[in-house]
């Protein structure tokens, strides 16, 4: 199966809410809009939460079976590299390949002269359709490109080739990101990049460069809308030149990671996919693992409970739980209620302060990116909290579905 124009990765820290979260697909299918679920989770929450990929292949499975989904569906091992690729071959078939951290390393000389050599057919004024200016490109500029990218595509190759070995006929998804960096791509060097990966023979099917502004867990964007909107339009214009172009197949979309709460910008993204008729994959942070937390609160008295021990042992462990996502969240300390604060909430009150609704006046996006992060505490209460979400599934269930449907589809 292919992954279609539209995808959502619909991470879920926990495993139990794969049928809620294929409900919102469902309900956008019954309205003409065909969207790909894919179930995604990267090793690190694998590693902190204690679960094994084929948690997450038995968890989407379940989810088909019961609500008896017929359509194309994948299990994401969420930014890979070559250490922990082996973890995820057998259960996944969407391959997140991250070469952020190889970004601007020296590749060989020889290789980077051979990619000025083949692409120097581009020196010149290169137009694009849907970039109103001709974009000037120069010999330096490919040289410059080459020595901050080519290592990546590179190393990008290499984890491909590795997975296409071991994978053998089964077929399989491959996404390339680079936005854990600290600059956004231009529409130069995402051209080029293509081109790269095309060289590898890579079968790039979603692509996750980096957008200026800040993509933090769980809250909205952060940054100039303006010039997110001229970006990402100048983005798809060059990814669907760049398809035609190096031969890559037609699939080809980019890919927003983080995307989950990025509402203002949603607009945005939806104008460029209707002008160039292109797809997306949007690729949620958690966000069904804080509808959890939100139902655990309504749900009351065990739940409740539950969700403010949470939240006391997030508060007194700030750093340690911050300390992995420092660059993709913003909290201010001064800004989160006390535990003993807290502890006198309502159902209401801790729900309103979680949920992201910027019209409830109640709302914490400081409260909310700490609990996004404090999975953690959550999995070392073991039964306690996956007892939890059984005996309360109702609520959270309605919770999640709402979230993915309402507030993202």
């Amino acid at each position: 199966m292919k992954l279609g124009k539209y995808s959502f990765g619909i991470g879920d820290r926990f495993a139990h809410q794969g049928k809620a979260q294929l409900s919102a697909i469902m309900m956008a299918k019954e309205l003409g809009v065909l969207i790909t679920p894919v179930w995604n989770k990267s090793f690190r929450e694998h590693d902190i939460v204690g679960s094994k990929p084929e948690d997450v292949r038995a968890e989407a499975a379940a989810a088909v079976r019961a609500l008896n989904w017929r359509d194309a569906y994948f299990v994401d091992a969420d930014h890979i590299g070559m250490k922990n690729v082996d973890f995820f071959l057998e259960s996944s078939d969407f391959f997140t390949i991250d070469v952020a951290d190889f970004i601007g390393k020296p590749a060989d000389e020889k290789k980077v002269s051979l990619f000025i050599e083949q692409q120097k057919k581009y020196i010149g004024a290169l137009t694009i359709p849907g970039i109103p200016a001709k974009i000037e490109i120069s010999k330096n500029q490919i040289e410059a490109i080459a020595r901050k990218y080519l290592f990546a595509i590179e190393e990008a190759g290499k984890i491909y080739a590795h997975i296409f070995i071991k994978k053998g006929s089964n077929p399989f998804v491959v996404e390339v990101s680079m936005d854990e960096t600290n600059e956004p791509q231009t529409p130069v060097e995402l051209f080029f990049i293509m081109a790269g990966l095309a060289q590898k023979e890579i079968p790039l099917t979603t692509l996750a460069p980096k957008f200026s502004g800040r993509f933090n867990k769980g809250v909205d964007y952060v940054g100039d809308i303006s010039q997110f909107e001229k970006e990402f339009e100048q983005d798809v214009a060059v990814v669907e030149f760049a398809k035609k172009e190096f031969r890559l197949p037609n699939e080809l979309k980019l890919s927003v990671h983080s995307g989950s709460d990025k509402f203002s910008i949603y607009p945005s993204i939806g104008q460029a996919l209707k002008r160039f008729n292109a797809g997306v994959h949007i690729k949620t942070a958690g966000t069904t693992w804080l509808e959890e937390i939100i139902g655990l609160a309504e749900a009351g008295n065990k739940g409740l409970d539950i969700a403010k021990d949470i939240y006391r042992n997030a508060f007194h462990r700030f750093e340690d739980l911050s300390k992995p996502y420092a660059t993709v969240i913003d909290i201010d300390p001064n800004q989160l209620p006390t535990p003993d604060q807290v502890y006198l909430w309502d159902g209401a009150t801790y729900a309103g302060t979680l949920r992201h609704d910027k019209t409830n006046p109640r709302y914490n996006p400081n409260f909310r990116q700490l609990l996004h992060v404090g999975y953690k505490i959550a999995a070392e209460m073991e039964t306690r909290y996956l007892d939890a979400l059984q005996e309360f599934e109702d609520v959270i269930a309605k919770n999640v579905t709402q979230n993915i449907f309402d507030r993202h589809i």
